[in-house]
């Protein structure tokens, strides 16, 4: 799939306040699974803030899910995905970084044209969790826009 960045310092925390520390490939795997995510066929590795996870993973949404749910935690700033194999292939998603100001209503509308802001619910069942409250959205989170 490639390499994918995000932003170090945005994101869930692992180990509470503090500033931003690296992850266990243990402690990564778990926060996989807490994602309801089958991590059991993969592989993943730590070198400071860069994350390699490979194996296989059932479908390009859950590769797309496995890949946000490491990078949207604070001190991952790279997942590398060059060995992950996806076993049922569809179109992927749109990566996007949410900014300062915005609003799924106002993301969906980018994305799927003017008029068509009630979509955020496709981006919000696209993205549980980390998005649990859809008014409550970080600046720096990378976020799925599903293809309709």
């Amino acid at each position: 799939m490639g390499i994918f960045k995000f932003l170090k310092d945005a994101g869930a925390k692992l180990f509470g306040g503090g500033e931003a520390k690296a992850a266990t490939a243990d402690e990564l795997s778990k926060a996989v699974a807490d994602h309801g995510l089958d991590a059991g066929g993969l592989s993943i590795s730590v070198d400071g803030d860069k994350v390699k996870v490979s194996g296989k993973a059932a479908s390009t949404e859950a590769a797309e899910k496995i890949i946000l749910s490491l990078g949207n935690l604070v001190g991952v700033a790279e997942v590398d995905t060059g060995d992950l194999a996806v076993v049922k292939e569809t179109k992927p998603s749109v990566m996007y970084t949410v900014k300062k100001g915005d609003t799924l209503w106002k993301i969906a509308e980018a994305h799927y044209g003017k008029g068509q802001g009630a979509k955020y619910t496709e981006i919000v069942k696209a993205n549980t969790p980390p998005v649990k409250n859809p008014d409550l959205i970080q600046p720096g989170w990378v976020l799925r826009i599903p293809p309709l």
